[in-house]
């Protein structure tokens, strides 16, 4: 009677049943991260004695806990009568239900079968440096709904699965490393040209990161001798001849510093040989000055 004062009958009633569920939810939640830590921890112990892809037991870790979760409602539908029946009903009338959810789900479960096929595929891996919508950052994470990147300035894009599956990416580390990076340089047309294309090698050639032809040829055996380091002429511009450096850098996260760190110590270069890098050249005509000439 106490009870009664304080709780409804519909309580009172599935009070045992509200408990179960409360219970089952508590013990999935346990389950799931003793679980979760347990496959993280041996999938570390693994990887230090055999080659374990970070992206692979990633996907099974986030699997086995979804797995466990579902078992759970499971439990819980099974064990309590009203939701029981509420399933059967749901069951019975499936073909309605089904466009609803899957009209509602659809979203979710194309983000869950792209994050399943990039794992299975793998186009990337976590560590991966990619270009992805012209951002350039590493991978950091691939989840069942999404794919998280930390770019170079340190944000995190979360990009969804489907998206990332429809685009085209550029994957700089996927089998080779090293990059050929370009650096553009403009000299003015009174200026020797092969004098400043050796300038420029030569001071690539200083660069710690630039790779040597030595290097190259071990990573690419039929390179020619002096094609690690070219420079071609690229436009005769409006009032300067642009010529362009190509170098082979060791790898793509280091390649833009080098880039601009080469162009310095050119542009330095070009000021202690006296070659000229341009500035763009206007002639200004006024309209009074025309009138004035043609009175």
């Amino acid at each position: 009677m106490v009870l009664e004062n304080y709780f409804p009958d519909w309580l009172l009633k599935n009070l045992q049943s509200i408990i179960f569920i409360f219970a089952v939810i508590i013990a999935s939640y346990i389950i799931a991260k003793v679980v979760d830590r347990a496959l993280k921890t041996y999938f570390h112990i693994v990887s230090k004695k055999i080659d374990v892809d970070e992206t692979i037991y990633n996907l099974v870790r986030r699997i086995c806990v979804a797995l466990i979760y579902f078992a759970g409602l499971v439990i819980i539908i099974l064990s309590v009568p009203t939701l029981r029946d509420i399933s059967l009903a749901l069951f019975a009338g499936a073909g309605f239900a089904g466009i609803v959810v899957g009209m509602a789900a659809q979203s979710t479960l194309s983000n869950v079968i792209a994050g399943i096929s990039l794992a299975a595929y793998r186009p990337f891996r976590v560590g991966d440096r990619v270009t992805i919508n012209n951002e350039y950052g590493e991978v950091s994470d691939i989840t069942l709904g999404h794919t998280v990147v930390a770019t170079w300035d340190n944000r995190r894009l979360i990009i969804p699965n489907h998206i990332i599956s429809d685009q085209s990416i550029i994957n700089w580390t996927i089998e080779d490393t090293r990059v050929i990076w370009p650096i553009d340089m403009g000299i003015s047309y009174d200026s020797d040209i092969d004098y400043a294309k050796s300038l420029m090698i030569e001071e690539a050639k200083k660069h710690p990161n630039v790779m040597k032809y030595d290097d190259l040829n071990r990573y690419h055996p039929k390179t020619s001798k002096g094609e690690g380091i070219e420079v071609y002429v690229t436009e005769c511009g409006d009032f300067a001849v642009n010529l362009r450096l190509f170098v082979w850098i060791i790898s793509r996260n280091i390649a833009y510093t080098t880039g601009c760190e080469i162009r310095e110590a050119i542009k330095k270069r070009f000021d202690a040989e006296g070659i000229e890098i341009p500035f763009p050249y206007r002639t200004i005509v006024y309209k009074k000055d025309i009138m004035q000439e043609n009175e």
